[in-house]
């Protein structure tokens, strides 16, 4: 798709009818990951999710229980920041583990700014769900927290 326009810079006359290329010619791959990008931004749980992470990387089940969200949306949720570049896995035996990929610095920074903004209040019960979650769940010879290494 092709949209006429009238450009008055450059090497066209003043006044001169160019194409202006719209659409998937002229969107390429650096649009697209900032459509991916502020699409995985715009979502409340996933900004939740990005402010937990701010403090260390988590496994799904302490993220699941952080939330008291189905695993499968959890996964999907993560799955979309995972995507757009703002959050690294690991797998640990049956277990994934997630954490905020610092190997960009513009996304780095973006998350950093994005999630500064996020009220703590907004996070409060997550954490509280989540700190309970590990405290209930270490086994006795095991680091708070090592659920997943308990159940791998």
């Amino acid at each position: 798709m092709s949209h006429r326009g009238t450009n008055r810079t450059g090497g066209a006359a003043q006044g001169e009818t160019v194409e202006l290329p719209v659409g998937p010619e002229r969107s390429g791959e650096p649009v697209k990951e900032m459509l991916s990008l502020f699409k995985a931004l715009s979502d409340e749980t996933r900004l939740r999710m990005l402010k937990l992470l701010g403090n260390g990387e988590l496994c799904v089940c302490h993220v699941v229980a952080a939330f008291h969200m189905s695993q499968s949306k959890v996964s999907f949720h993560l799955g979309v920041l995972r995507a757009a570049g703002l959050v690294k896995d690991r797998k640990e035996g049956k277990w994934m583990h997630y954490r905020i990929d610092d190997s960009d610095l513009f996304r780095r920074l973006l998350v950093l700014s994005v999630v500064e903004k996020v009220p703590d209040e907004m996070v409060r019960e997550d954490r509280i769900r989540l700190a309970a979650f590990m405290k209930e769940s270490a086994p006795p010879l095991l680091p708070a927290g090592r659920c997943c290494a308990a159940r791998a």
